[in-house]
């Protein structure tokens, strides 16, 4: 079973907590980062640019005071558990104001039809809470691993933290909540799957038997996971529920895709698309003047079993026109 030592864990309290005589610098760099990752995201967000997005995942230090809980509990420092919730409270507030102000500054309203840095963010589903899973277990691996430690760039950007609190500020101040609530619960999800996983391979490691002779007010650490669980599970049940919905409506729209190509089939008109846009189905098609009969793919979508859907069909006429030679 895979152990560390005295040293191993005086090494990840200097890392992720912010306590002792340098405090004030480790909080400085805290800051200093947090409001330079967050502009840097927000401004990602805005330009739509995945580069730049990916940028403020690599410098942001949100992931330190969330470690830094996962070691609390496991140690079961009340103190630095505090200090530490304290900081991904305020740094998350800090991120979603700024991203509010980009969104003030900006012409156009950021919100998931303009941007696709925003439209990736505002649905969160069971695979994102997996994938967060399984980054804290690597970020809490590399904590206490030393010899692995050079795989936290990728562990930042793996887990996404201050760009849905940029998509949350700047979906806020265009007016779209369910986009922001939606990214704000990415957000969550990835902070509880880092605390829940992280304080499982803490545990393997034995975290929790080391003792360095730090004086610490003692937390109740069984009620401290329990917590952690309780919202793991609170946060799973968005999520499911968003799951089954995108299941469905995946299923929903092949059907339409079949149900529009056999009615394209009959004429000499091609169905480009079949898309989704603010919730309801969009057919488009082109082609070769007059109109195809509209009617004509109602008949096929009852025969898909689709008769009570509404659909919007999107017509992009098409003339061809023979240039000549000479």
């Amino acid at each position: 079973m895979p152990s560390i030592d005295a040293s191993d864990l005086d090494r990840m309290r200097s890392n992720l907590l912010f306590d002792g005589p340098d405090r004030s610098t480790k909080l400085s760099r805290f800051w200093s980062l947090l409001i330079l990752s967050a502009c840097i995201g927000a401004a990602g967000v805005v330009a739509d640019s995945t580069a730049t997005v990916i940028g403020a995942m690599i410098i942001a230090p949100l992931m330190v005071p969330i470690m830094g809980s996962v070691l609390a509990i496991t140690t079961s420092d009340r103190d630095n558990l505090a200090r530490s919730v304290i900081l991904i409270i305020g740094g998350a507030a800090a991120a979603i104001v700024i991203g509010y102000l980009f969104g003030m500054i900006n012409p156009i309203a950021v919100t998931a039809d303009t941007s696709s840095q925003v439209s990736t963010r505002v649905s969160p589903r069971l695979i994102d809470l997996l994938a967060a899973l399984a980054t804290g277990a690597a970020g809490a691996f590399a904590q206490c691993r030393d010899d692995v430690s050079d795989t936290l760039p990728g562990v930042a950007i793996a887990i996404s933290l201050v760009p849905p609190l940029a998509v949350v500020g700047l979906t806020l101040e265009a007016g779209e909540l369910a986009q922001a609530t939606g990214a704000l619960l990415l957000f969550a999800t990835n902070v509880g799957a880092i605390l829940l996983s992280g304080v499982i391979v803490m545990a393997v490691f034995g975290v929790h038997t080391v003792n360095l002779d730090v004086p610490t007010r003692p937390l109740n650490r069984r009620r401290a996971i329990q917590f952690v669980v309780m919202l793991a599970v609170i946060i799973t049940l968005p999520l499911a529920a968003a799951t089954s919905k995108f299941i469905r409506d995946r299923q929903i729209d092949a059907k339409v895709s079949e149900a529009a190509s056999a009615w394209s089939a009959e004429s000499d008109w091609t169905v480009i698309d079949v898309t989704r846009v603010r919730g309801a189905v969009q057919v488009t098609a082109s082609g070769p003047a007059p109109f195809p009969s509209t009617a004509d793919l109602r008949r096929q979508l009852i025969r898909a079993g689709l008769g009570e859907m509404i659909v919007t069909v999107r017509m992009i006429p098409e003339e061809k026109i023979e240039l000549p030679g000479g």
